[in-house]
């Protein structure tokens, strides 16, 4: 594994951790990463949507908007599937909460 990729996903799953306490400018930092492709990671739209959707729930504005461009690009299969996976993560900080 190169440096550049090494340093992207500690970069990444760094977000992710951040994510995972709440902090809403990691959510909306993962969709940025996912929806353009930066930080080391391909662009997966509906990873990208998850986090948007992530962070207008937890009262984000520009994730909204973000969330609104990328949905124009993505199917109907694949809006419902991000935001199962939305639902999924939520579910799981909730049992981590508890």
């Amino acid at each position: 594994m190169g440096n550049s990729l090494k340093s992207a996903t500690f970069l990444i799953e760094s977000r992710i951790a951040d994510a995972a306490r709440g902090d809403i400018a990691a959510y909306y930092d993962l969709g940025i990463a996912f929806s353009t492709g930066t930080d080391g990671v391909d662009v997966d739209l509906i990873e990208a949507h998850k986090w948007f959707n992530l962070a207008a729930l937890a009262g984000s504005d520009i994730a909204k908007d973000c969330r609104a461009e990328i949905a124009e690009e993505m199917s109907a299969r694949e809006i419902i599937e991000a935001q199962r996976q939305a639902r999924a993560w939520l579910a799981g900080l909730q049992r981590y909460a508890a």
